[in-house]
């Protein structure tokens, strides 16, 4: 899909319902519900975050999806794929707020040319005891993005056909912060392996898309 048919597809976007939970566990480890339900009491408590699946033409006017590849660090989404986005700070107004501010310093993208489309469904993050707000937004020209060298390992540029392709779903072995080796769903985009809650976002997003 070229970037002008996308944003002539944004008002049924905005309009169409979010498939929530349907979606998302399509994509979850499977230990996801028993570790939520060990976990529940702690969510009243959950650290909040808020992350941003931004939409853009890249050079050709394919419409593109932008991830970034964390560096390696010790905290349990050391170098893994995610949205930019990061927590909520008390100079955000809200979880967008912060959501957009982590955006312009992760992958240098002006706030100004930030626009906000819909509201995700919320994922709740056990190991680490995050509630994170995923938001759907676009920027309407090429982005010339700057990396946070301090926490940004690589950008990752998605053409949408490519996160559309059915065939990007795969199963794979990972090590989980709880050093436990398990198989999990995971989409395979740019080589990269994307899992867990960032895994489960995409499902939502794509299946949101799928409907256009």
């Amino acid at each position: 899909m070229n970037f002008d048919e996308f944003l002539k597809s944004l008002s049924k976007i905005k309009n169409i319902p979010l498939p929530a939970e349907t979606s998302q566990f399509k994509m979850a480890p499977p230990f996801r519900k028993e570790l939520l339900e060990e976990t529940k009491n702690n969510i009243k408590t959950a650290k909040q975050a808020g992350v941003l699946a931004l939409f853009y033409p890249n050079s050709n006017n394919i419409t593109t999806l932008v991830l970034i590849l964390r560096k390696v660090y010790k905290g349990f989404h050391s170098a893994q794929v995610a949205f930019p986005g990061g927590k909520l700070e008390t100079s955000d107004k809200s979880l967008k707020d912060a959501a957009v501010r982590e955006t312009y310093e992760e992958v240098g993208l002006p706030i100004e040319s930030i626009e906000i489309v819909k509201e995700l469904s919320q994922v709740y993050i056990p190991p680490s005891n995050f509630y994170v707000q995923p938001y759907l937004g676009i920027t309407r020209t090429l982005p010339k993005f700057v990396k946070q060298d301090s926490e940004v390992e690589a950008i990752i540029e998605v053409p949408l056909p490519h996160f559309l392709d059915e065939n990007i779903v795969v199963n794979k072995t990972v090590k989980t912060s709880y050093s436990i080796e398990v198989e999990v769903p995971a989409f395979k985009l740019n080589g990269h392996v994307v899992w867990g809650a960032t895994a489960m976002m995409l499902s939502e997003i794509k299946d949101l898309l799928k409907q256009l």
